[in-house]
């Protein structure tokens, strides 16, 4: 007679653990399956932040092992909160973030309301255009880069054709005014797709007898957009957000391919700024200071938007 695998296991098992496990709960036993997981995240994400938060109060230089370590008190936040370079490197942040999440939302939920539409050639037109996210950050930038070339790039010669300008006559990535555009054009390009498949997915999930009940009511196409579209996928629409806006705060990989910062450092982001703190400085514990400073506030923020979002959803 052929036993199924638990009986099989249950044989082999030793009969003292089998008593053991036997007078264990339900809950206990999911403990034990549990517990290595939790451990690991534990040693994974909260010690080094525990060590980050260490290092803050000091002046450590992690090339200088040998130096005496001091401890700095508030001095490493005082000085990163009082520097005007750091707060227009925040500024800069927050001119990309804002912008970057602007024209995704708008673009992204007009192309999912577009593809909701039911037309031949949709699951195509879908494929076509989520492949931009599919690349990798550093494919992307090493891409737009040769498309920004003023001398053989296509960009130029495509504003050339709107505009009559010379494509010599502007440079997108050596700009001060045009360099951070560029990123933001970049960017949204890429992460579009990601803000259309969410809106796609909240679009998809309001029951068509809703609007069979407006048409009833005699409720014109905008009206039904107003009332029924756009109050059940704000949840999706605000969710993208958040995933974008979080995303973006850590933006590294990008820019450093785009345009490393500069010109100057009109493009130097907090993320690229706090790199070079921590590993051409070398100024570790005020880099650690930093490092806490960013995941307050994007820890802070991230609160207070996911209860908007609770809020909106229990609407």
């Amino acid at each position: 007679m052929n036993k199924s695998p638990v009986e099989r296991a249950a044989a082999v098992t030793p009969a003292r653990v089998a008593r053991k496990v036997k007078g264990l709960s339900d809950r206990a036993i999911a403990w034990i399956f549990i517990a290595p997981t939790i451990f690991l995240l534990l040693a994974i994400n909260i010690f080094p932040l525990i060590w980050t938060i260490n290092l803050s109060f000091t002046n450590f230089k992690a090339n200088r092992i040998g130096r005496e370590v001091k401890n700095v008190g508030l001095r490493n936040y005082e000085r990163i909160l009082t520097d005007s370079d750091i707060w227009l490197n925040m500024q800069a942040t927050a001119h990309f973030l804002f912008w970057t999440i602007f024209f995704q939302v708008l673009i992204g939920f007009t192309l999912a309301y577009l593809i909701n539409k039911k037309f031949k050639g949709n699951d195509l037109w879908t494929t076509i255009i989520v492949l931009p996210m599919m690349l990798s950050p550093a494919v992307v930038g090493n891409f737009w880069k040769f498309l920004y070339q003023p001398q053989i790039g296509l960009f130029n010669y495509v504003i050339t054709f709107f505009t009559g300008k010379d494509p010599s006559s502007f440079e997108m990535l050596g700009s001060v005014n045009l360099a951070p555009w560029s990123i933001v054009i970049v960017d949204t390009w890429m992460w579009t797709p990601f803000v259309m498949l969410i809106c796609l997915a909240g679009l998809r999930s309001i029951p068509d007898y809703i609007y069979e009940a407006a048409e009833v009511d005699r409720a014109s196409k905008l009206r039904q957009f107003f009332t029924i579209t756009i109050p059940m996928v704000l949840p999706f629409l605000m969710l993208a957000v958040l995933f974008r806006g979080i995303e973006n705060f850590k933006m590294f990989d990008l820019v450093v391919q785009l345009t490393g910062g500069g010109p100057g450092s009109i493009t130097e982001l907090t993320s690229i700024n706090l790199k070079r703190e921590a590993f051409e400085k070398w100024r570790t514990g005020y880099a650690s200071a930093y490092a806490i400073i960013l995941f307050v506030t994007v820890f802070g923020l991230a609160s207070i938007y996911v209860k908007a979002l609770n809020k909106v959803k229990e609407r």
